[in-house]
């Protein structure tokens, strides 16, 4: 009776799962005949039961029902007893954050190391003219000196034909210490000589726009959490948790 009832419990499951999958697929498939502009990069259970979550490779979170007819563009939030509103659209997005910048490699960003021990690590989609973002770079010496190491990723605002994406061209046709050092210069205005190579400037300006940058600086902490604009450093220390 034992195997009999254990036979059973496992065919209910791999139905249960056989089921999700085709609800997963119909309702990606049924997004994509909306707009075949529109990439599903996956779809989930929704924490709402009776809601999937659908990722866009644009970075946006939808949610529908198991059929895609109904489409829910927005954010869920849950009520949690003594934290109030929580959203849990944005907690995805930072999992999404952390999950997309893992894949870039250090050999494709611009790192002003922590002094000794590092602390934590911040990462700033960042324009060389943005004058908050010049702001920002002139503590970074003091986030370094706190055990903060800084990451720049790209982001020229004005897009591939902007002054700015030039000048970045350029800093990421370095390495090293002269990619921190022309980093520095251009933020402190000073002109660069153009340079022409194979680099991910663009690449990092569209993945900006996927995890919801808009502006410059933009500060992503470990944690995925995006900061829009600058922030003094003693405050994002605090932030750190440092």
């Amino acid at each position: 009776m034992r195997a009999i009832a254990a036979a059973v419990a496992m065919m209910i499951m791999a139905q249960g799962a056989v089921a999700a999958d085709d609800v997963h697929a119909r309702v990606a498939e049924r997004i994509k005949q909306l707009d075949s502009r529109l990439n599903v990069e996956s779809v989930a259970d929704a924490p709402l039961k009776g809601l999937y979550e659908v990722v866009l490779d644009s970075g946006e979170v939808l949610y529908t029902d198991d059929s895609g007819e109904y489409v829910l563009a927005g954010q869920l939030y849950q009520i949690v007893a003594g934290q109030g509103f929580v959203n849990l659209t944005e907690q995805r997005m930072q999992q999404i954050r952390v999950d997309m910048l893992a894949k870039i490699p250090a050999e494709e960003r611009v790192i002003f190391p922590a002094d000794g021990e590092m602390k934590a690590r911040l990462q700033v989609f960042t324009d060389v003219d943005c004058v908050y973002c010049r702001r920002l770079h002139q503590e970074v010496d003091e986030l370094n000196g706190m055990g903060i190491q800084v990451e720049y990723l790209a982001f020229p605002r004005g897009g591939a034909n902007s002054a700015a994406a030039g000048k970045m061209s350029a800093i990421w046709c370095a390495e090293g210490d002269e990619r921190r050092e022309l980093m520095s210069r251009a933020k402190s205005g000073e002109a660069l000589s153009a340079a022409d190579c194979d680099n991910p400037v663009l690449d990092q300006f569209r993945l900006g726009q996927r995890l919801g940058v808009t502006g410059t600086p933009a500060l992503v902490l470990e944690d995925g959490r995006l900061l829009p604009g600058y922030v003094p450093a003693q405050r994002l220390a605090t932030m750190l948790g440092l």
